[in-house]
């Protein structure tokens, strides 16, 4: 899950002036692509340089394209993003459906607004959309974070100890397509209780991280 967690704290008044939108990506015109391009460089900027370069000039996605997006707005423009894509991912032998999240990020001044918010506009969406369970991954030193967020608030279970096999979104003649990493797997039950979801220590994503 592409992730940007900003550390200014949030004006008190500041979350409930937020509205939030569901936009399916043949919605989003022009302008909607270049105004979120540059949300996610300021978002994902201060993290890293590296991180900001996928969102040059109008391009709003860093690897695949999400399916649906649940973006809030204030009155200063794009407050806070989630992006959404139905996929299936393998777990041992097993294809499973997921909605993979990804692409989240709060825009500095408003770092008390959190994933759980975008949650709880998101789950009547993955009720609509049919799947079994939400699915994302971060990187291991966002776990205690991710915790905090949504694992305690009884919203997804976290997984550690399970690799993810993706591919790069563009290929290079220096680089494997291929990459494997060491992440925390977070899992959203939707249509089916977490004791559902299949025992393995690797996944495939069979494409790239949203």
């Amino acid at each position: 899950m592409n992730i940007a967690v900003s550390r200014i704290a949030e004006a008190p008044s500041s979350r409930a002036q937020v509205q939030w939108s569901c936009r399916w990506e043949s919605e989003l015109q022009l302008t909607d692509h270049a105004e979120l391009a540059e949300f996610f460089r300021k978002s994902y900027g201060p993290t890293g340089a590296f991180n900001a370069q996928p969102f040059e000039g109008n391009r709003s996605w860093a690897g695949a394209r999400p399916e649906v997006r649940v973006i809030g707005y204030d009155a200063r423009g794009v407050a806070a993003h989630l992006g959404l894509l139905r996929r299936f991912i393998k777990i041992g032998s097993v294809d499973l459906l997921v909605a993979e999240l990804g692409l989240y990020a709060v825009r500095p001044d408003l770092e008390g607004l959190g994933v759980s918010h975008a949650m709880r506009v998101t789950y009547p969406l993955l009720h609509e959309l049919g799947v079994p369970f939400g699915f994302g991954t971060v990187r291991p030193a966002l776990e205690k974070h991710m915790t905090r967020l949504v694992q305690r608030r009884g919203l997804a279970t976290l997984m550690s100890g399970i690799r993810v096999r993706s591919t790069h979104p563009d290929v290079y003649p220096n680089l494997s397509p291929i990459r494997i990493e060491d992440v925390i797997v977070l899992v959203f039950p939707v249509g089916r209780s977490i004791s559902d979801w299949p025992i393995g220590t690797m996944i495939d994503r069979n494409g790239p991280e949203l």
